[in-house]
C-alpha cells in the first residue's frame, strides 16, 4: 500500500458546502500537533479526474463522498480489502512516487455507529438506495451478526448487483421496491437516500416501530424518512455518527497508511473531533 506523502487534504464532492469533515479533520490534525490543511472542494466525476491527472506535488490524500466512491475505486492503483469488497473507495492516500491507495473507511465507521445508537447485533437488516453506500451497509449488516439483508429501491435491477456481495458473505439477499415492504421485519434499516428523498408509498408502520432507522444523511435534520420514522413513534440515528467515526479511520490511514494502526492518544483525538462537529 501507498505510504502516505505530503500535508495537503481535501474532501471531495458534488454537494458538498454542507460538509462537516473539514471540522472533523480540523480537530483531529490539531489534537495531534500535525500542520497539515484539510480543504473542502465542489468536484463532479469530470472535476475528479482532472484533479487526479493534473495533482500536484503535496497532495497527502483525499476523502470522497457522493458521486465519486465508484469513481475513486475505479483510478485507485491498489486497493485495501474493504474497499475492493465492495466497489467504493471513500479515501484516497498518495504516495511519493504518486501512486495511490483506495480504502473505504464507511463499512467500520457505520458498524461503530451503530452499536453507538444501541444495536450491537442484528439479524434481518432492511438497506434502502442500492448504490455505493448501500454495498458498505451489507458488509457492515453482515459485521453486525446479519444472516438476511432486504435491500427496498426504485429499480430492481440495481438491487440486483448486490446478490453476490451477499452470497459472498454468507447473507441470504431479497430485493423489492419501496412499496413492497409489507411483512417485511428487520431490526435495523439503514437508509442510504439522499436526506431529502420523501418515499411516496411510505414504510409500513410495523418496521418502523420495531427497528432502529439508521439514515447516513446528517444534513438537514432530520431528514424526511426520519420525521416520518419519529412522528410514528420510532427510533431514529442520523449518519454523523457514522461521518464522525468513518472519519477517525481515515485519519489513521492520512497519518499511517493503515487503517488498523490507532493513533497516538486516539481517545483524545476522537473526543476532539466529536467536540467539533456537536
Amino acid at each position: 500500500m501507498a505510504v502516505p506523502f505530503g500535508s495537503r487534504l481535501a474532501v471531495l464532492g458534488s454537494p458538498i458546502a454542507h460538509s462537516k469533515s473539514p471540522a472533523l479533520h480540523a480537530a483531529a490534525y490539531a489534537a495531534l500537533g500535525l500542520d497539515w490543511s484539510y480543504e473542502r472542494h465542489e468536484v463532479d466525476e469530470a472535476g475528479f479526474d482532472a484533479l487526479l491527472d493534473d495533482r500536484t506535488a503535496g497532495w497527502r490524500g483525499l476523502s470522497l463522498t457522493m458521486p465519486l466512491k465508484a469513481r475513486a475505486f475505479a483510478r485507485a492503483d491498489e486497493l485495501d480489502s474493504v474497499a475492493a469488497q465492495t466497489g467504493a473507495v471513500n479515501t484516497l492516500v498518495f504516495a511519493a512516487d504518486g501512486s495511490s491507495t483506495g480504502f473505504n473507511t464507511d463499512v467500520a465507521g457505520l458498524v461503530e455507529a451503530v452499536v453507538e445508537a444501541g444495536v450491537s447485533t442484528a439479524r434481518h437488516v432492511v438497506v434502502l438506495g442500492a448504490g455505493a453506500t448501500a454495498a458498505s451497509a451489507i458488509v457492515a449488516a453482515a459485521n453486525l451478526g446479519a444472516e438476511h439483508v432486504h435491500l427496498a429501491v426504485r429499480n430492481p435491477d440495481r438491487g440486483h448487483q448486490l446478490d453476490g456481495l451477499s452470497a459472498s458473505l454468507g447473507l441470504t439477499h431479497a430485493v423489492s421496491t419501496f412499496d413492497e415492504l409489507d411483512g417485511v421485519s428487520a431490526e435495523l434499516v439503514i437508509s442510504t437516500l439522499p436526506g431529502g428523498t420523501v418515499l411516496e408509498a411510505g414504510i409500513p408502520l410495523a418496521l418502523q416501530r420495531d427497528a432502529l432507522l439508521f439514515d447516513v444523511a446528517y444534513d438537514p435534520w432530520p431528514s424526511a424518512l426520519a420525521m416520518s420514522w419519529l412522528k410514528r413513534g420510532g427510533r431514529v440515528a442520523s449518519g454523523l455518527g457514522m461521518l464522525l467515526h468513518q472519519a477517525l479511520v481515515q485519519v489513521r490511514v492520512f497519518v499511517s497508511g493503515d487503517p488498523l494502526i490507532p493513533l497516538p492518544d486516539e481517545a483524545a483525538v476522537l473526543a476532539a473531533m466529536r467536540a467539533a462537529i456537536s
